[in-house]
């Protein structure tokens, strides 16, 4: 999949919470808890199924912060990654349809 073509969305079936500027999100299924750091939140936050990564790294994490746009990308696909792993995050090469969300 090209980085143009990753889609990623909120799963659903998990418990999210923000707190002094931090997300803390759960899967209750597999028992993992992820305390999400203000950029990890950022992508979070951004995951609408319909956006594409790049994009969103591009207008929300490089304007928001000091990066490497290079760099911010393969965070935020290694980040994708690990959260997809646990069921937090749905990762697709289409947009996803609010109801797979």
């Amino acid at each position: 999949m090209s980085e143009d073509s990753i889609y990623i969305a909120r799963n659903s079936a998990i418990a999210a919470r923000a707190l002094a500027g931090e997300m803390m999100v759960m899967n209750s299924a597999d028992s993992t808890f992820f305390t999400l750091n203000e950029v990890a939140t950022t992508i979070f936050q951004a995951a609408d199924g319909k956006t594409p990564l790049s994009e969103i790294v591009r207008d929300h994490i490089c304007e928001e912060f000091d990066v490497d746009p290079q760099q911010a990308q393969a965070d935020a696909r290694q980040f994708v990654n690990e959260l997809s792993a646990h069921g937090i995050l749905l990762v697709s090469s289409q947009p996803l349809a609010s109801e797979t969300i």
